[in-house]
């Protein structure tokens, strides 16, 4: 058996910071499983409604996810979730699955409320996607489990987040946080710190908010300022500057510019499925200032 991408990782010494991917919007569907490799196409959905959620996603870029809570509960009514990331979250029961073609998807997509009951507590979902990447089994199903035991009314098990290598992930919606390389044992210590508004740098992968350059200058400068506080710095401005992606952060009412360089790095296998290697980016900080500085 060829070496887990997640090991492979480590020993390569691949970066968390700067590697959540950017979505805007996410639809969560609760479907108990099993997935198969393409959790929209090989599902046990009805071929209908696994056809709409596919069009829907690529028509509108909403990330559409597959949920279940640990150990794989059926319910004869589904829940579904329409999160616009950083800002809101929206819950439903529906009838039955057929009704997930009745939301507007578009709306979502668009920033705007797709009129569902508004839902104000964070939703923690772990990638337990073992058909997409064994990783996400073998790192993702404990976590799930180790989660769902202390928080069991917040934690979700969900289809491919992205990052296989990084297992077990974790994205923290509508907040939109993402953590990587998360173990068991850290499981109580995420949930604790998420409580108290603060954030794990050695676990925080990125805000999905932002491109993940942004994200990369958000935990470093962090580290910089040994600032854990969530809602203590702000991303007030993106912009590209001669290859550089500059960043400007608002903190207790100083502005910190940072200037972020990525560039491709060596060549390598970045999940267990992958056929070929890939450059794996590598982002460097190449200055941080304030209006005084």
């Amino acid at each position: 058996m060829s070496e887990r991408c997640s090991v492979a990782a480590r020993a390569r010494g691949d970066e968390l910071a700067g590697t959540a991917t950017r979505v805007s919007s996410f639809l969560l569907v609760e479907d108990a499983g099993p997935w198969g490799e393409v959790a929209l196409r090989d599902s046990r959905l009805p071929d209908d409604v696994a056809a709409w959620l596919r069009a829907q996603a690529e028509a509108t870029r909403v990330r559409i996810l597959l949920i279940r809570r640990p150990g794989r509960t059926t319910r004869t009514r589904p829940r579904v979730f329409a999160v616009r990331s950083g800002q809101w979250c929206e819950r439903a029961e529906l009838d039955r699955i057929d009704d997930v073609t009745t939301l507007d998807v578009a709306a979502l997509a668009a920033g705007r409320s797709v009129g569902l009951e508004p839902w104000g507590e964070p939703l923690v979902l772990v990638c337990t996607h073992g058909r997409h990447d064994a990783c996400c089994a073998e790192r993702g199903r404990p976590l799930a489990a180790e989660l769902g035991q202390i928080e069991p009314g917040r934690v979700w098990e969900c289809s491919h987040l992205g990052g296989d290598r990084f297992a077990g992930n974790v994205l923290v919606l509508p907040e939109g946080l993402g953590f990587g390389r998360v173990d068991v044992a850290a499981a109580a210590r995420l949930l604790a710190d998420l409580d108290r508004g603060e954030l794990d740098l050695d676990l925080l992968r990125g805000r999905c908010t932002l491109p993940m350059a942004a994200q990369y200058a958000e935990v470093q400068l962090r580290r910089e300022l040994a600032e854990v506080r969530d809602d203590a710095l702000r991303c007030t401005s993106l912009r590209r500057v001669d290859g550089l992606m500059r960043v400007a952060f608002e903190r207790e009412g100083t502005t910190y510019d940072v200037s972020v360089r990525t560039v491709p790095g060596p060549p390598a296998t970045l999940t267990c499925r992958a056929a070929g290697t890939n450059p794996v980016p590598r982002h460097e900080i190449m200055s941080v200032t304030t209006p005084a500085g």
